[in-house]
């Protein structure tokens, strides 16, 4: 595989990251080790997760990666919308982040299938 750079799935996830590490530090202080700190992990994991898969030998491997940020993005959501309910993100602010999320994820999703679909191929 070549460098995870060139990898529009890698390139969302990698602003999500940046964006919610900024998001992160506008939660109230008695968040910063349990919630705030849950968000930046999950979105860096995502990143993450697409860049070490992108080095990895093997299509077995580097689409268990893939699987790993997909799942990392599921958790991301799943914060953003706990933290909009309890008033840390403006609905603006949500409005983007999910829209970045979804970016992320539409673009994950089709690396996961050209992937696969490779795999596939070369299985032949």
């Amino acid at each position: 595989m070549g460098s995870h750079r060139t990898l529009k799935a890698w390139q969302h996830a990698k602003i999500l990251a940046v964006d919610c590490a900024k998001a992160a530090r506008r939660f109230p202080p008695e968040e910063q080790a349990a919630l705030a700190d849950q968000l930046r992990r999950a979105a860096y994991g995502a990143a993450l997760n697409i860049a070490e898969g992108a080095g990895r030998r093997g299509t077995r491997e580097y689409r268990r990666y893939l699987d790993t940020a997909r799942a990392s993005l599921d958790e991301v959501e799943a914060i953003l919308e706990i933290a909009r309910d309890l008033g840390y993100i403006e609905l603006s602010s949500f409005a983007r982040l999910e829209a970045r999320r979804d970016e992320a994820a539409k673009t994950l999703f089709g690396l996961l299938r050209a992937v696969s679909a490779a795999a596939t191929t070369s299985a032949k």
